[in-house]
């Protein structure tokens, strides 16, 4: 009796055993419930290598795009910092009714500006571009101004600032005596008193490259535009 009653529970363990080994080849064959086995989880290192070099490849098309819009809006910027001195310079004559000059030269690798009123002449001046957050150690800065004879265009702008050369509005925020150069053809307007940022060429950092941006006083009355690339030379 002992001993059939071992052998059942011999048989019942081995039964047991067998379910068991059973139920894990099962489990260990059934497909995951995620979709994908742990085999099959994360990339092989050819699929990063080919993103890798996608990524570098988009990176070094997008670039030069980039790098073109930055200059753009920095020396948009720096443009601006030019206007706001001239509008100043008239505001303050205005203001003062007394004749205010404005000048600008470049000091080192800074361009400066001078607002101050003609009858005492400079005493201070100030980086250019520091107002809208612009190193102007980034451009050229440019006048067609003639540098013995005030509110006088040359023919030709020079990125050789003078400080003698200068704008002057009288006390009615005017411009006395003054000369905006010759037309040239095909236009038949003057070229007016001419200030202009340009990013410089990339053969010969000290010339100008084609993008320019410019501030041009226009008429007696001191009325002034902003004008970009061509309409800058």
């Amino acid at each position: 009796m002992p001993n059939i009653l071992s052998l059942k529970l011999l048989d019942s363990f081995q039964l047991h055993s067998r379910k068991t080994k059973l139920k894990q080849q099962y489990l260990a064959n059934r497909p995951s419930t995620n979709g994908y086995n742990q085999q099959d989880a994360g990339f092989s290192l050819i699929e990063l290598i080919v993103v890798l070099l996608l990524v570098g490849i988009l990176a070094a098309i997008a670039a030069p795009g980039w790098a073109a819009f930055v200059n753009r809006q920095r020396i948009n910027k720096f443009n601006d910092a030019v206007f706001a001195a001239l509008q100043q310079a008239q505001r303050e004559a205005k203001n003062k009714k007394l004749s205010y000059s404005v000048s600008f030269r470049k000091n080192s690798t800074t361009q400066e500006v001078a607002i101050y009123r003609t009858d005492i002449g400079i005493s201070t001046w100030k980086p250019l571009g520091t107002d809208v957050g612009v190193s102007s150690d980034k451009f050229l800065l440019g006048t067609n101004l003639n540098s013995t004879t005030e509110n006088t265009a040359d023919s030709t702008v020079s990125y050789s600032l003078n400080a003698s050369a200068k704008i002057t509005f009288d006390y009615m925020g005017t411009l006395p005596n003054a000369s905006f150069g010759t037309p040239i053809a095909p236009s038949t307007e003057p070229p007016g008193l001419k200030i202009v940022v340009a990013v410089p060429s990339s053969a010969n950092p000290a010339s100008a490259s084609s993008v320019k941006r410019c501030v041009i006083v226009k008429t007696l009355l001191g009325s002034m535009l902003t004008a970009k690339d061509d309409k800058c030379s």
